[in-house]
């Protein structure tokens, strides 16, 4: 059932994604952003926490995950360091998941062709 459960959500984030693009003018960049910072504030008020808990790997795998990562690590490091910490831990946390990106993106550009 926990399989079925993160396959809707995601599959409904998803949707939600394609339906702001088709009946908007914003770009998939725009709409990547939206829901990062839309996980940042959810982690702010407790409900990403949450909705890992009831969708599990589906509410992991989502770029709205990305922000809510960024806030916990940022709020992490003010705890340990002050104001000098947030940004600290935050890059340390998130470099790991942006080299990744762009490593993948590369050997990925590499071994297929693009569309014109």
């Amino acid at each position: 059932m926990t399989i079925i459960y993160a396959f809707l959500f995601s599959g409904s984030i998803c949707l939600l994604a394609e339906v702001i693009l088709n009946l908007s003018k914003l770009t998939p960049g725009h709409v990547t952003t939206l829901f990062s910072i839309i996980g940042a504030f959810l982690g702010f008020f407790g409900v990403y926490s949450k909705l890992i808990k009831t969708f599990h790997m589906g509410a992991l795998m989502l770029i709205s995950n990305f922000g809510n990562s960024l806030y916990n690590a940022g709020l992490t490091g003010y705890k340990e360091n002050g104001i000098i910490g947030v940004f600290e831990n935050m890059f340390s946390k998130s470099s790991l998941v942006i080299s990744s990106t762009i490593i993948f993106s590369f050997i990925f550009a590499c071994l297929f062709k693009s569309k014109d």
